[in-house]
C-alpha cells in the first residue's frame, strides 16, 4: 500500500549510460556538470540549476540527496520533495493529459493502479534542463513511464524509464531504491538568488 502523510523515503540513485543521439552525445559533451566523471567545479559549471537557481525538475528531482514525503489523496498522489521546497503531483483520477498550462519542469503526470504498482505517465516537460546531475540532456519531446512499488515495508522502488527522441537513440531506464524513513520530517528549502552551493 502507499505510504501514508507521516512516512518519509530517502533514495539511492542507480545510474547506466543512456544511448544517446548525436545531439545528445554533443550536449552531453558541452556540460560542465559538477558531479559525474567530468565534473567541474560549483563556480565554473554551466547547470541552470546551480547557476540560475532554476528547479531541477523530473526526473531529476530523485537525483538530489534530499527525502520526499508521499500523500495519496482522493484522485491523487502528491509528492512534497524537501530539495528547493517543490511539489509534484499525479492525478490517478482517469483524467487525460492537460497540456493546457504549457510545458513545466516537472511535466504533467497522470497514474493508474496496476495491482500493487502505481504506473504514472509524464509529459509536458519544458525543454532545457538536464535529466540527472551529470548533464544528460533532455528536450521538451521527454517522455518520462514510472512503475513505483513497495517491495516490502520499508522499501519503495521507482523504475523510470525516459524517452526523448531527439536526445536518445532508445528508451533507458533508471532503478530508484527508497528507504522509509518514519521520524524524519521535511525541512523548508529554498534556492535563492545570492546562495552559493
Amino acid at each position: 500500500p502507499p505510504a501514508t502523510a507521516d512516512q518519509f523515503w530517502v533514495y539511492e540513485l542507480r545510474n547506466e549510460e543512456p544511448p544517446m543521439t548525436a545531439w545528445g552525445e554533443a550536449q552531453y559533451k558541452a556540460a560542465r556538470a559538477s558531479f559525474g566523471p567530468h565534473a567541474v567545479s560549483i563556480s565554473d559549471t554551466n547547470d541552470v540549476v546551480y547557476q540560475k537557481c532554476l528547479p531541477p525538475g523530473m526526473p531529476r528531482i530523485f537525483a538530489h540527496p534530499f527525502p520526499m514525503q508521499i500523500i495519496q489523496a482522493p484522485g491523487e498522489v502528491i509528492l512534497l520533495f524537501e530539495y528547493d521546497s517543490m511539489r509534484r503531483q499525479i492525478f490517478i483520477d482517469g483524467r487525460p493529459h492537460d497540456t493546457s498550462l504549457g510545458p513545466s519542469w516537472m511535466g504533467d503526470s497522470i497514474g493508474h493502479w496496476d495491482n500493487d504498482t502505481l504506473v504514472v505517465d509524464t509529459v509536458n516537460f519544458q525543454d532545457h534542463g538536464w535529466v540527472d546531475r551529470v548533464g544528460h540532456p533532455h528536450t521538451d519531446a521527454l517522455h518520462v513511464v514510472e512503475r513505483i512499488r513497495r517491495i516490502n515495508h520499508d522499501h519503495l522502488v521507482d523504475d523510470i524509464t525516459i524517452e526523448d527522441s531527439k536526445a536518445y537513440t532508445k528508451p533507458w531506464t533508471v532503478h530508484l531504491d527508497f528507504l522509509l524513513r518514519p521520524n524524519w520530517t521535511l525541512g523548508e528549502q529554498f534556492c535563492e538568488d545570492s546562495e552559493t552551493f
